[in-house]
């Protein structure tokens, strides 16, 4: 499941006897950006995915059912306007899903076109942020990618309720621990390959 997008766009190229170069050379990208999605380090955007798929000509949304199991290695954020907090929580993210990109953003705007730009598998969101509410800010993710999985972080237990109504899901108390990350990701509404423990 892991290679399953790159396995695939590996398959289709070969079929159509085209090169890495030959095919960055129709999708005007470079050769290493096709070489990037047939060893499942990066997964294309769906503008990519459509022009591909114009390219092999291969149905889209075989494409994209292709890019939905593939988790190869999966973007993971933390938004949290205090930078203490990402700094203990992020080192813990990063070995509980040893095989994801995690990355932390202070600044939700940072935080919105990160995910406009990459598939993001799980969000870590704190509740109560500077400019905006986590709540809106969860919102705004899942309007960009549905299949986005969000866990509310907060210090306050009265959020929980509103925090469910947003399609979040999970909901965890700080501080973070490796524990209670690991019981968040068994409950994730889309599960994906972490690369940790029983993974």
């Amino acid at each position: 499941m892991r290679q399953f997008f790159s396995e695939t766009l590996r398959k289709l190229r070969t079929e159509k006897g085209l090169s890495q170069q030959a095919l960055a050379d129709k999708m005007y990208v470079t050769r290493s950006t096709i070489a990037r999605w047939e060893t499942g380090y990066r997964l294309p955007d769906a503008t990519m995915i459509s022009r591909l798929s114009e390219v092999l000509g291969v149905d889209v949304n075989m494409l994209l059912s292709a890019a939905s199991k593939s988790d190869e290695y999966p973007n993971v954020i933390m938004v949290d306007d205090r930078k203490l907090i990402l700094t203990g929580g992020l080192p813990i993210l990063e070995e509980v899903m040893p095989n994801a990109t995690v990355m932390g953003f202070t600044d939700t705007c940072d935080a919105v076109e990160f995910a406009k730009a990459n598939r993001v598998a799980l969000a870590f969101l704190d509740i109560e942020l500077r400019n905006t509410s986590g709540l809106d800010l969860c919102r705004e993710l899942l309007r960009i990618n549905p299949s986005t999985n969000v866990v509310f972080l907060t210090a306050y237990s009265d959020y929980a309720l509103d925090a469910w109504g947003t399609g979040a899901s999970g909901f965890m108390l700080k501080p973070i621990t490796p524990e209670g990350v690991r019981e968040q990701l068994k409950n994730l509404r889309y599960p994906f390959w972490t690369g940790g423990e029983g993974a």
